[in-house]
């Protein structure tokens, strides 16, 4: 078996507690498809309402919606403004910490098109192996 290759920035070999805690609760939430996609919009429209959020991410329900957009706001990476107006209208933006954090993912996105081939070449030889094909 062949070694894995060292990461080019190495993880600190003792985290504090907190942190590890923070990592593994932030990337198990914003990994998500949900928060990923909500980012996306947010990163490429700015401010934005509920509900055009709501049509902008194809497939989320808005029980869904909520639920997400409350969580990152509760993290820190959106701002939820009320307007005081008939009927009430609620805008979301990213916060400083939000567009950080799409920054970061950023990194996935360039990974992903360098690799593309690749892991499409890998699937279709696991599915042959697997299908006998």
């Amino acid at each position: 078996m062949a070694a894995l290759p060292t990461p080019a920035k190495p993880c600190p070999a003792e985290l504090d507690p907190r942190v590890e805690a923070l990592v593994t609760d932030v990337i198990g939430r914003v990994a998500d498809k949900w928060t990923m996609l909500i980012l996306e919009t947010l990163i490429e429209q700015g401010e934005m309402r509920f509900t055009q959020i709501g049509k902008a991410v194809p497939g989320i329900s808005q029980k869904m919606l909520t639920q997400t957009l409350r969580q990152m706001e509760r993290d820190g990476l959106v701002i939820r403004t009320i307007h005081p107006v008939i009927p009430p209208r609620v805008d979301y933006r990213l916060t400083d910490l939000g567009a950080s954090l799409g920054e970061a993912f950023c990194g996935v996105w360039l990974w992903a098109a360098a690799n593309l081939e690749r892991i499409e070449a890998a699937r279709a030889a696991f599915d042959e192996r697997i299908t006998g094909g």
